[in-house]
């Protein structure tokens, strides 16, 4: 659990500084919603929060594993990062 709530402040510190949220996403829970709902977030700061998501976390992302659910919600996202790190 402790590992869980280490990688979802890790994924809102990358949020918080790529979309420049100006320390917003510490209101953030897993269920937030976060494509669509934050204007910040669009097609360029995807692309550089997945940019954000493999330098500090040090894996790669394929092009077929991106899609919008992947970016729901604060939980999806964190979801995501987590199953990289265990494969």
């Amino acid at each position: 659990m402790a590992q869980e709530q280490k990688i979802q402040g890790d994924v809102l510190r990358l949020l918080d500084d790529v979309l420049g949220l100006n320390g917003r996403t510490q209101g953030f829970a897993p269920d937030t919603p976060l494509l669509g709902s934050l204007p910040e977030l669009d097609s360029m700061a995807v692309v550089g929060l997945l940019t954000a998501l493999e330098e500090q976390f040090g894996f790669a992302i394929s092009d077929d594993e991106i899609d919008g659910s992947l970016f729901a919600s604060v939980g999806s996202l964190t979801r995501f990062v987590q199953d990289k790190l265990a494969a």
